[in-house]
C-alpha cells in the first residue's frame, strides 16, 4: 500500500498544535523552525566560538552536533541517511588511491542518492513533503567536491589546475572530526550554500577575515594571511536578507493558489485558453514557484552570515561583501537579458559543484555531461529530464543567436536596445517553458502542454540553429556600440566583442 505524505514524513511532531493553528503542514513548520533555531545559533557562533575566543576543534564539535539535532528534528529516523553517505564516502576517500576515489566517491555518493530518491518517488510520488533528499543532495555535493579536491591536491601538478581547482586542492586527507564536521555543519545543512572544504576551513580558523588574495588561487602558506581585515558587522544584512526571505514567502503562499501547477493538467484550461494565454500562465506560475527557493536560499544565506560565512572584503574597490556564498541572485534571474546570465544567477552554489567537478574536467560534450549530472543528481522524474535536455537544447540556440544574430544589433545603441528588449522578452518565455516540467513532473502532462503550444519554443529554437550560422557575417569594424561594464567601452570586431 503507498504511503501517504503525512505518513512519509518521519520528523517530529511536537508541533502538530502550530501547524493546525497557522494551517500550514508539520514538515513546513518544521522546516521554518529549524531555520530560525540556526539562525540564533549561527550569532551565537560568531560572538561567543569565533575562531580566536576558542580551538577550531570547539567550532567543529558545535556545528557538526546541532547540524545534527537539526536534521534529526526535521527528518526523526531518515537521519540515517545523512549519516550513512558520508560515511561510505569517507571510507572510500581512506581506502581508494588517490588518483581514483574522486570517480569512486562521485559513483557511491550518486548511487546513495539515487536509491533514496527512487525510494521517495516509489512510495510518495509526486508530492512536495520535505524529505531526507534534500539535505542529502547537499551533502552529495559536499562529499564529491572534497574528493575532487583531494584528488587535485595529492596526484595534480599546481600548473595542471585552474585557478578555482589550485585554491581548492587539499594535501592532506581531512580527519575524522574535520570531515564530519564539514558535511553536517547547521548553517548550510537544509538548503546549501555548497561551501567548497578549503573554504569552510578557512572559515573555522578564521582565515577568511584575511586578505581576499586567497581567492585567486594562491598558496595560503604565503605572507598575506598577515593582512587581517576588520570584519563588519553582519546585522544589517541579515536582516534585509531574512526581511526579503519573508516577503517571497508571503508571495509564494498568497498568489500560488490562484497559478496552482496542477490546472496544467486539466483539460478544460488546455482547450478553452489561447497560446497567449497558456505562455503567460506558464511564466506566472514558474515565478511563483521560484519565490518558494528565494525564501529558502536567501534565509539559509542570512543564516550563514550571522555565523560569519559569506564575507567578501574586495581588496580592489574596498567594499565590504556578504555575497560570498549567495545561492541566487533574483534581480539577475528575474532582469537577464540571456539563458546564461538566467542559469548563472540561479541555484549559483549547484552551477558552481557542476562547474567544479564536470565542466573544467571534461575535454569535449561539455555541456551535455554537466546537465546529465545535474539530472541525475535531481532525481528520476521525468520532468527533470525535460527540463535539462531543453535546457541543453535552448543553450545551443542561445549561443547560435549571440554568435551570429547579435552582430546586426551592434551598429547603434537603438538596436542594441532592442536585441536586449528582445533576448530579455525571448528569455523570460523560454525559462518558463523549460521550467514548468520541472515543477509538474510528469512525462505525459508535460508533452500536453507542449503539444497544445505548438512546440512555437522548439521549432523557433531549431530554425535559429540551422539559418542563423548561414546569415552573412558582419565586416570586422570598430564602431562603438555601447558601454561594457564598469563603463569601459564595447567594440565590436566581428562576431565578437571586446572589452578595452
Amino acid at each position: 500500500m503507498t504511503a501517504s505524505a503525512e505518513d512519509y514524513y518521519d520528523g517530529s511532531r511536537a508541533f502538530t498544535w502550530l501547524a493546525d493553528t497557522i494551517d500550514i503542514p508539520i514538515d513546513q513548520v518544521n522546516f521554518l523552525l529549524t531555520q530560525f533555531t540556526a539562525l540564533v545559533l549561527a550569532g551565537f557562533l560568531r560572538t561567543f566560538l569565533n575562531p580566536f575566543a576558542v580551538t577550531a576543534a570547539t567550532r567543529h564539535v558545535f556545528g557538526l552536533i546541532i547540524g545534527l539535532a537539526l536534521g534529526y528534528f526535521c527528518f526523526g529516523k531518515q537521519t540515517i541517511h545523512l549519516a550513512g553517505l558520508p560515511a561510505l564516502c569517507y571510507i572510500v576517500m581512506r581506502t581508494q588511491n588517490p588518483r581514483n576515489l574522486q570517480r569512486v566517491v562521485l559513483t557511491t555518493a550518486l548511487a546513495y542518492l539515487s536509491c533514496v530518491h527512487y525510494h521517495r518517488q516509489m512510495y510518495n510520488y509526486s508530492s512536495y513533503t520535505l524529505d531526507i533528499t534534500g539535505p542529502l543532495m547537499v551533502i552529495t555535493q559536499k562529499v564529491t567536491s572534497l574528493a575532487y579536491s583531494i584528488h587535485d591536491g595529492l596526484t595534480r601538478r599546481e600548473e595542471e589546475l585552474t585557478p578555482s581547482q589550485l585554491h581548492q586542492a587539499v594535501k592532506k586527507m581531512p580527519s575524522t572530526l574535520e570531515y564530519f564536521s564539514y558535511v553536517f555543519h547547521f548553517q548550510a545543512l537544509m538548503a546549501g550554500p555548497v561551501i567548497l572544504y578549503r573554504d569552510y576551513m578557512d572559515f573555522i580558523q578564521g582565515h577568511n577575515l584575511s586578505g581576499r588574495k586567497a581567492l585567486t588561487g594562491c598558496d595560503k602558506s604565503s605572507s598575506h594571511y598577515d593582512e587581517i581585515v576588520l570584519e563588519p558587522s553582519p546585522t544589517p544584512v541579515v536582516i534585509k536578507k531574512v526581511i526579503v526571505s519573508v516577503l517571497c514567502a508571503a508571495m509564494f503562499v498568497t498568489f500560488i493558489p490562484t497559478y496552482s501547477i496542477q490546472r496544467l493538467k486539466e483539460k478544460e484550461f488546455l482547450e478553452n485558453t489561447t497560446v497567449i494565454q497558456k505562455f503567460w500562465y506558464l511564466m506566472m506560475v514558474t515565478m511563483l514557484v521560484r519565490f518558494k527557493y528565494y525564501h529558502a536560499w536567501i534565509f539559509a544565506d542570512a543564516i550563514c552570515n550571522n555565523s560569519g560565512i559569506g564575507y567578501n572584503w574586495s581588496a580592489k574597490d574596498g567594499e565590504n561583501n556578504w555575497n560570498l556564498y549567495s545561492n541566487v541572485d533574483v534581480a539577475g534571474f528575474e532582469l537577464s537579458v540571456s539563458l546564461k546570465d538566467s542559469i548563472d544567477s540561479w541555484n549559483k552554489g549547484t552551477t558552481k559543484w557542476l562547474r567544479y567537478i564536470v565542466y573544467e574536467r571534461v575535454k569535449s560534450n561539455k555541456i551535455l555531461w554537466t546537465y546529465a549530472l545535474s539530472a541525475l543528481w535531481h532525481g528520476f522524474y521525468p520532468g527533470y529530464y525535460m527540463t535539462f535536455a531543453n535546457g541543453a537544447f535552448f543553450t545551443m540556440v542561445s549561443r547560435i543567436s549571440r554568435r551570429n544574430i547579435r552582430p546586426y544589433f551592434l551598429g547603434s545603441k537603438s538596436k542594441k536596445f532592442l536585441y536586449d528588449a528582445l533576448t530579455f522578452t525571448a528569455t523570460r518565455i523560454t525559462m518558463s517553458y523549460i521550467a514548468f516540467s520541472f515543477v509538474l513532473l510528469e512525462f505525459m502532462p508535460s508533452i500536453r502542454v507542449y503539444l497544445f503550444l505548438y512546440l512555437i519554443p522548439h521549432l523557433m529554437g531549431l530554425a535559429i540553429i540551422i539559418v542563423a550560422p548561414r546569415l552573412p557575417k558582419i565586416p570586422p569594424h570598430t564602431k562603438v556600440a555601447d558601454k561594457g561594464p564598469n563603463g569601459s567601452q564595447e567594440l565590436v570586431n566581428g562576431n565578437a566583442r571586446k572589452i578595452m
